[in-house]
């Protein structure tokens, strides 16, 4: 991966907060619950999702960071949707990705090419690098605003 590439996703990494409060805050709880399909989740759970999801997320990039080739950890996201926090306002989501975002582009930005390049095992996806990390978490972010667009768009309620 490129100097360039590395630095495109560190700025979406950046952006991608913002970019998610202005298209959620505006919604009203009847638009928070809606969803794209009967069996997809609602606005809201996305929102709470993407918190575990990037929480998650600096772990494994923290992870081979600070240990050599370190296996990382999954978890049921299916599951964690269902649990009371994903029924909460998304205000504490917002401010914990709005911090946590700032986290992400503080530590990516001081990587040196080595650790961009430093070794984990996703026990499903295989063999990894740090890079592959920021790559996914940013698409992941990107891809979620995308899934949100889409459920408005649409408008199934529970």
């Amino acid at each position: 991966m490129t100097t360039a590439q590395r630095q495109a996703y560190i700025e979406q990494m950046g952006a991608f907060p913002a970019e998610l409060e202005a298209l959620v805050t505006p919604l009203t709880e009847d638009q928070l619950e809606m969803r794209e399909g009967p069996n997809e989740w609602s606005v809201r759970q996305i929102v709470h999702h993407l918190v575990d999801s990037h929480l998650n997320a600096m772990a494994r990039m923290k992870l081979p960071l600070t240990e050599d080739h370190p296996t990382i950890k999954t978890y049921d996201q299916e599951k964690w949707a269902q649990l009371a926090d994903y029924k909460l306002p998304i205000e504490s989501s917002l401010l914990i990705l709005k911090g946590l975002h700032i986290h992400f582009v503080a530590l990516l930005s001081s990587l040196s090419d080595e650790q961009w390049t430093r070794p984990l095992t996703h026990p499903e996806a295989g063999e990894q690098v740090v890079e592959d990390i920021a790559q996914t978490y940013a698409w992941h972010g990107n891809n979620h605003i995308e899934q949100i667009t889409r459920a408005l768009a649409v408008g199934l309620r529970k």
